[in-house]
């Protein structure tokens, strides 16, 4: 029987191997995870015994870390705006970028939302968290991925004001919301070669239109005019490189105060249109 101190080092031997960026950070985490132990607990147990068959866990769950497997996926959640996700391969794993989105969203009162291309859920769900008196839909075009967002508003406790609906784009909708939000995909296809490999254990349809990566903006400005209230917004996330074009297709939709919003790192991450 190794110590925990012992069991870390291991782990991150093997991810350190691997190339994996902050080696002994994400060794802590599936350490903690094999051991269902949070993280702070762990560093005050590391002269403490370690069991083999949870060493053993954490080394299995290691091995495909370092295979490029993200570690939301390992162990099966992803923290967003405060709150625990389910995640697996169904969906796109949500990202602290998203939460340029919702923060804008945020900003002004809203009472129905509808969220185009919804994956886990976490942008709706999130909003209709943090506004009790609203009520949303999700719409995806895929089946997988709605019932893993279906998962997460039962998890949170928003099945009643949460309704998800297998369509692509805006097939099947009907009446009008006073925001509208999405985080398509957005990823070129030319651009698809250079990502991380993280990225290949996601959805590539979530990822890519596999053309120029601004498909999906053609098609949500297309049907915004019979969908969004008068007065109401519109938010989408981007590309970096993407805020001009974007915000000209919105433009030419009829939409008004049309705002390009950076993340934490000054990239240029949203788009806001009022209609």
């Amino acid at each position: 029987m190794s110590t925990v101190e012992a069991g870390l080092a291991a782990l991150t031997a093997v991810l350190a191997e691997a190339g994996v960026e902050g080696a002994g950070r994400e060794a802590a985490m599936l350490l903690a995870h094999a051991l269902d132990l949070p993280r702070d607990r762990l560093a005050l147990s590391r002269s403490e015994a370690l069991d083999d068959g949870a060493l053993g866990q954490a080394m299995a769950l290691a091995a495909r870390r370092a295979a490029g497997e993200p570690m939301s996926h390992l162990r099966g959640w992803r923290e967003f705006w405060g709150r625990r996700f389910a995640v697996d391969a169904r969906v796109l794993d949500p990202r602290p970028e998203t939460e340029v989105l919702i923060a804008a969203a945020l900003e002004e009162p809203f009472a129905d939302v509808l969220d185009l291309g919804s994956g886990s859920g976490c942008i709706l769900l999130t909003l209709l968290a943090e506004r009790e008196a609203a009520r949303g839909v999700g719409t995806d075009v895929s089946g997988a991925a709605l019932e893993v967002a279906r998962a997460n508003a039962a998890a949170l406790g928003l099945v009643g004001r949460a309704g998800f609906i297998e369509t692509d784009w805006w097939a099947g909708l009907r009446g009008r919301f006073d925001l509208i939000v999405s985080n398509p995909p957005y990823i070129a296809l030319e651009e698809m070669e250079g990502l991380q490999r993280e990225l290949s254990h996601e959805p590539r349809m979530a990822l890519t239109d596999e053309g120029d990566g601004l498909s999906a903006y053609r098609a949500i400005a297309a049907g915004l005019g019979d969908r969004l209230a008068p007065g109401g917004r519109v938010l989408v996330e981007i590309g970096p490189s993407q805020g001009a074009a974007v915000s000209a297709l919105f433009a030419a939709a009829g939409l008004g105060e049309i705002r390009v919003l950076p993340d934490l790192d000054g990239r240029d991450r949203v788009v806001a249109a009022r209609g």
